[in-house]
C-alpha cells in the first residue's frame, strides 16, 4: 500500500492533497473559532486557555501518533482499491458520477453508524467518552478524542472504502467536508433559529449537536450525524431541543464535573478506569 501513495490522482499528489487538507482545516478553524469569539452562543463555563491546552496537546499526540503509524491510510486504502480493482463500485463497473455519490453516501453512513456503536459497546464508550467529558464545547473540542479511538476509527474507515471500492478523489473530499462539519457542528457558535431549522434538514448544525453533549443520557444518545443529517432522522435518533434549553443545559458526562480531573493525563488513562454504570444526572 505504501508504494502506491505516490499515485493518488492524476492531478494530486500526497504532498498537494496534504496540503489541501489542511488549508481547508485551517481555514474552516480559523473562521469558526473567529465566530465564537464575536458571536457565541452560550457563556464559557470553564477556562478557554486551560480547555484549549488541554484539547490542542490531545490533538497534537493524535497527529504524531497517526503519521507514526497508519498515516493517511484511508486515501492509500482508496489508490490501492482502484488500482487493484477492488470494490462493489469496481465489480459493478459502476460510472465514476454514481459510485461518486453513493460513496460519499456510504462514508458518512458509516461514520454515522460508528458514532452509534461507540455509544453501545462498552469496551468502545471508554474511549469515545474522552470526547464526551469536555464540560464546554467550541472547535476544538472536534478533535477531542484518545489516539487509540482516532486509530481504530481510520482502520474503520479503511476497510470500507476498499469494501465498496471508493475513488481516492471522492475520499479526500469526504475527508475535507468531514473535518470542517465536525468543527462547526462542535463551535459555539449563535445562527438565528430560523436558518438553523433550515440547515437542519441537511446538515447538522452546532444547536442540533449540542444536544448529543448533553448530561441527560437520553439526549447524549442522539444526534450521533456529524455531517448529513438525515441518518438521525431516517434511524429515529433524532433530538430537535435539550430538556433544557441551550443556555442552560449542562454539558459532559454527569460523573466528569471536575475540569480539573480531566488534564491531558488523565484523559489518556481514562478509558482504563472502571467503567461506571451510569450515565444519568443523578
Amino acid at each position: 500500500m505504501a508504494g502506491s501513495i505516490s499515485y493518488m490522482a492524476p492531478e494530486l499528489n500526497v504532498q498537494e492533497e496534504a496540503t489541501f487538507r489542511l488549508i481547508f482545516f485551517l481555514s474552516a478553524f480559523l473562521i469558526c473559532a473567529g465566530i465564537e469569539w464575536f458571536r457565541p452562543k452560550r457563556a464559557w463555563r470553564e477556562s478557554r486557555l486551560t480547555r484549549w491546552g488541554i484539547n490542542l496537546s490531545i490533538i497534537l499526540i493524535n497527529t504524531l501518533i497517526v503519521r507514526l503509524t497508519v498515516g493517511a491510510i484511508a486515501v492509500s486504502a482508496a489508490v490501492w482499491a482502484q488500482q487493484e480493482q477492488l470494490g462493489l463500485f469496481h465489480w459493478l463497473q459502476m460510472p465514476l458520477a454514481i459510485s461518486a455519490v453513493l460513496g460519499f453516501l456510504l462514508l458518512d453512513m458509516a461514520i454515522w453508524g460508528q458514532h452509534w456503536v461507540t455509544h453501545k459497546l462498552p469496551v468502545l464508550w471508554r474511549l469515545h467518552q474522552v470526547h464526551h467529558t469536555d464540560l464546554d464545547l467550541d472547535v476544538t473540542s472536534a478533535l477531542r478524542f484518545h489516539p487509540v479511538e482516532i486509530l481504530l476509527s481510520l482502520i474503520y474507515k479503511a476497510v470500507i472504502i476498499v469494501v465498496f471500492g471508493i475513488d481516492p478523489v471522492v475520499v479526500i473530499a469526504f475527508e475535507v467536508v468531514l473535518n470542517a462539519s465536525a468543527i462547526f457542528t462542535h463551535a459555539n457558535i449563535r445562527i438565528p433559529s430560523g436558518i438553523d431549522s433550515a440547515l437542519r434538514w441537511i446538515i447538522c448544525t452546532p444547536d442540533m449537536h449540542r444536544i448529543h453533549h448533553s448530561v441527560y443520557q437520553e439526549e447524549t444518545d442522539s444526534n450521533y450525524g456529524f455531517f448529513l443529517s438525515v441518518w438521525d432522522r431516517l434511524f429515529s435518533t433524532y433530538t430537535v431541543e435539550p430538556k433544557d434549553n441551550h443556555q442552560q443545559m449542562q454539558l459532559g458526562l454527569s460523573e466528569y464535573r471536575q475540569q480539573a480531573r480531566l488534564g491531558f493525563v488523565a484523559l489518556l488513562k481514562l478509558p482504563l478506569q472502571r467503567l461506571r454504570s451510569s450515565r444519568q444526572v443523578p
